[in-house]
């Protein structure tokens, strides 16, 4: 029987709810890991924002196009560090004034709709949501494959189908997190309801538990699931569920995380956008490819709070940049959603108008 239970307990202040996500009653606040994280980040600007360093001074932006972006804490923003440190170092072809949040439904929509921001990072069902209840963005780019993890102080959970008779604990009951888990645990012939014990907490519980030992397994995402492998060495990492959507056969990609844009923006400055989209694929390129490097960005613009963590959650953060018609591949994850709740994605799949393809 799945039960809510009051937020409590101490924990390290990465617990990233990315996976995506909000209640069914309010399906436009969902969130993802990024989101229920709450570090010393959460401030609506970046030290480029609020510190005038003398490569900013020298630079002319009003050479450059201007961009209001917004980012997220968490895996969803990891990627965007170093356009973050070029920016205020003046290195970019567009200037970007940046807003970090922690919360989509309220540091990054409410300035979105009301054209305080022109391209901002969020969730790939809340981009859906506002897309279908506005239409006012488009999909630029997906930027955060699957974060979620399953963790075992033990070694009998190896696949989705081993969760039979287990007690699981996970966060973020009513959203994404939960339809995605569902979906798995049914593609591999088990029944939610009936076949596995799903306790749902908030992920500083399930954090704190998970590291102290007092549980054996657990749902959590990137980088939270990090530092509970970091701070308690009998957990292991027993399924990413990534391998477990492609090992069920699930059609498409399992992708939480992109960047929108206000089509109103983006018709009326392509060539912005074009450089954006390119310094962006580089930021997330980098960050890959320069873990410690990136880690120290990530740290330096409160994304992650520790460098250690971020570096270590790097490769698990599954960072990817997908723009142009192979953005389309995440519609399958879209109808899993739809088939959950509706709601979850604001009613109805996105048509093809949804996505910006540059001309």
């Amino acid at each position: 029987m799945k039960k809510r239970l009051l937020a409590l307990g101490l924990t390290v202040t990465l617990a990233l709810g990315l996976t995506a996500c909000g209640p069914k009653a309010a399906p436009e606040t969902e969130t993802t890991p990024a989101q229920t994280e709450t570090t010393p980040a959460q401030v609506e600007t970046t030290p480029a924002q609020t510190e005038t360093t003398p490569a900013q001074s020298e630079t002319p932006t009003g050479e450059k196009n201007e961009i209001n972006l917004g980012l997220l804490n968490g895996p969803t923003g990891m990627g965007g560090a170093k356009l973050l440190a070029d920016n205020e170092a003046g290195a970019t072809a567009n200037h970007y004034n940046v807003t970090m949040g922690s919360d989509p439904s309220t540091d990054i929509l409410p300035k979105l709709n009301s054209g305080e921001l022109d391209m901002a990072a969020l969730p790939t069902n809340v981009a859906a949501n506002l897309y279908n209840k506005t239409g006012n963005v488009q999909l630029l780019a997906l930027n955060t494959l699957g974060v979620l993890h399953i963790l075992e102080n033990g070694d009998t959970v190896n696949s989705m189908a081993d969760l039979a008779g287990k007690t699981l604990y996970a966060i973020n009951q009513g959203s994404n997190t939960e339809y995605v888990l569902d979906y798995l645990l049914t593609q591999n012939g088990l029944d939610p309801d009936t076949d596995v014990d799903i306790q749902w907490k908030t992920s500083e519980e399930v954090t704190t538990l998970m590291a102290s030992g007092e549980i054996d397994l657990c749902m959590l995402p990137v980088p939270a699931a990090t530092t509970v492998l970091m701070q308690n060495s009998d957990v292991r990492d027993a399924i990413d569920l990534n391998d477990a959507w492609t090992q069920s056969g699930a059609e498409g990609t399992f992708t939480m995380g992109c960047v929108v844009v206000r089509s109103e923006f983006a018709q009326e400055n392509p060539e912005a956008v074009k450089a954006f989209l390119t310094e962006y694929e580089a930021s997330i390129n980098y960050i890959k490819d320069n873990p410690e490097e990136g880690a120290a960005l990530i740290e330096q613009y409160g994304i992650v709070p520790k460098a250690a963590i971020a570096q270590a959650a790097i490769p698990q953060a599954n960072m990817v940049f997908v723009a142009g018609d192979e953005m389309k591949s995440i519609s399958s994850y879209y109808e899993v959603l739809f088939a959950a709740d509706p709601t979850s994605i604001g009613g109805s799949i996105p048509d093809d108008a949804f996505y910006y393809i540059a001309e």
